[in-house]
């Protein structure tokens, strides 16, 4: 997902809705067979509202239907979900980021789509990449939301730092990323090799994947298993050398700009920002799929649009999530924003299939996979953080603080 520091929604946050929609007797609404000419939608989107204003012009000229695009900070998004849906005042069609689904699924605040699907073609699941079709992020039998953007992470580099240092090319097996990040962090005082944001839950998982495990068992989160255990030592190795920075605020673009943090992972978004903020830099800067340890799995993120529970203009809403879901507007927003399309027929048309970036995040999709998809996982995720940045920021003792890690987590799913 696209903003630095983003949170899921609360997994608590989710009884409160739960139980405000019971209070409300809530219900989905029904669609309306036609839409008026001028009719206005509310859309939250979490994304640049400016570039998604741009994007909703053309949907206009093609509709008549005016929409209202609200942007919501993500750091808003319990709050302002809360109180829309005891207030009965929510939008018309909201963006979902992938792991805040369960959170919405178990509160009931979208509309099941699956009785519209067969008049809105470009909805059906199977034209989205498989990782994040319909079957892996409903509940059987319902369509709460479509797939509207991926995210895969992938490794920014500095060609031109590389080549200073020596570095042939990009790191690819943990060991490399090692030795490159000590040649990088050389460079001098407040220099770095690698940057890790203190976050991210996402990255240490992300490892355990590529140590040949997961973070799964029997249906619930664990991370006490071999594989985790290879990753947090890992991790915690990168602050033991030194090569990464330690400051919480430190920004990953500034630092990647500036060389102080030549090498980094993160999503398509990242390649956006860069050229916003240094189009100077264009030709010393490249990506590559990550490295690996037995494997070099990513994570498959991104968002998904669903219309909310009561709205009164499905019918409009309906004709804006198949606009969404077209392949000419999937590679319309790329171009926009910079974020990858979920339609597998724009991921091959020509604009992207021959951008060499694309290339990259094409072949990194192809070995991703999604965060558990569990309303505990904000706090899951928050006791992962606290429990590696306790020992690498504070000098917590490393056995006491995974132990202690591993029984908040069992904790949060009883």
């Amino acid at each position: 997902m696209k903003i630095p520091g983003k949170k899921a929604v609360a997994g608590v946050a989710t009884l409160v809705l739960m139980g405000v929609l019971v209070a409300l007797g809530a219900s989905a609404a029904t669609a309306r067979n036609t839409h008026h000419a001028s009719e206005t939608i509310t859309v939250w989107t979490m994304e640049d509202t400016k570039a998604f204003s741009q994007l909703m012009q053309t949907f206009t000229k093609q509709t008549g239907i005016n929409v209202d695009v609200q942007g919501i900070p993500w750091g808003n998004v319990n709050d302002k979900l809360t109180t829309a849906v005891a207030s009965g005042n929510g939008p018309d069609v909201v963006q979902v980021g992938l792991s805040l689904l369960p959170t919405f699924v178990n509160a009931g605040a979208m509309l099941d789509l699956h009785p519209y699907l067969a008049k809105n073609p470009a909805l059906k699941s199977s034209n989205f990449l498989s990782g994040v079709s319909a079957i892996r992020t409903n509940p059987k039998g319902k369509v709460l939301s479509v797939p509207w953007v991926s995210d895969v992470r992938i490794l920014f580099y500095r060609t031109d730092i590389f080549k200073q240092v020596g570095i042939p090319g990009p790191p690819k097996t943990w060991a490399q990323l090692m030795t490159d990040a000590k040649k990088l962090a050389g460079r001098g005082n407040g220099q770095y090799g690698f940057y890790i944001p203190q976050w991210d839950s996402a990255l240490p998982v992300e490892l355990t994947w590529q140590a040949g495990g997961g973070v799964t068992s029997n249906g619930k989160v664990s991370f006490n298993n071999a594989a985790f255990r290879t990753a947090a030592n890992f991790y915690l190795s990168l602050y033991k050398a030194k090569v990464v920075p330690t400051a919480s605020d430190f920004d990953q673009t500034q630092g990647f700009v500036s060389g102080v943090a030549p090498m980094l992972i993160s999503g398509p978004y990242l390649a956006s920002a860069i050229n916003g903020a240094a189009p100077d830099l264009k030709g010393k800067w490249n990506v590559a799929v990550l490295p690996s340890d037995k494997t070099n799995t990513s994570l498959l993120a991104g968002s998904n649009i669903g219309i909310w529970h009561n709205s009164q203009h499905v019918a409009a809403s309906l004709k804006l999530l198949d606009y969404l879901g077209k392949p000419a507007t999937q590679v319309a927003w790329f171009k926009l924003a910079g974020e990858l399309p979920t339609s597998k027929a724009a991921l091959k048309t020509p604009t992207l299939k021959n951008d060499p970036l694309v290339k990259i995040y094409a072949q990194q999709l192809q070995n991703a996979q999604l965060l558990p998809l569990t309303p505990a996982w904000d706090k899951i995720g928050g006791d992962l953080l606290n429990a590696l940045n306790s020992i690498v920021l504070n000098g917590a003792d490393e056995g006491a603080a995974l132990q202690q890690l591993n029984q908040n987590v069992a904790a949060a799913q009883n």
